[in-house]
């Protein structure tokens, strides 16, 4: 409904074209086409232990800091649970890496 075109961060939706380096990294330092900057550095994420719940909160915040409406701000972070770093979280709520199908999805 209100996403932007090309690709968005798995974690927090930010859209990749808005990172300022570009996307995130993978261990092998090469740009990862799923995650951000922000949320994710040489192959780990930079806030392992972070809630889907959490995250959400973290979105919401920055987008009102950023000057979005309350109510924008609020449906853009309620579509962060959908993200692939946060589907299944149900069975490993503290999983730091990407699944090995996400592994193989950027090589």
């Amino acid at each position: 409904m209100f996403r932007p075109k090309g690709p968005a961060c798995q974690s927090c939706g930010m859209p990749l074209s808005k990172d300022p380096l570009g996307g995130g990294t993978n261990a092998d330092g090469s740009l990862s086409s799923e995650y951000c900057s922000h949320c994710y550095r040489k192959g780990v994420f930079t806030q392992p232990n972070i809630t889907a719940q959490e995250m959400t909160a973290l979105v919401e915040g920055k987008l009102r800091s950023m000057h979005f409406p309350g109510f924008l701000a609020r449906r853009f972070a309620k579509e962060v649970p959908t993200l692939r770093r946060w589907r299944n979280k149900g069975a490993n709520q503290n999983s730091a890496r990407p699944s090995s199908g996400d592994l193989q999805a950027r090589a």
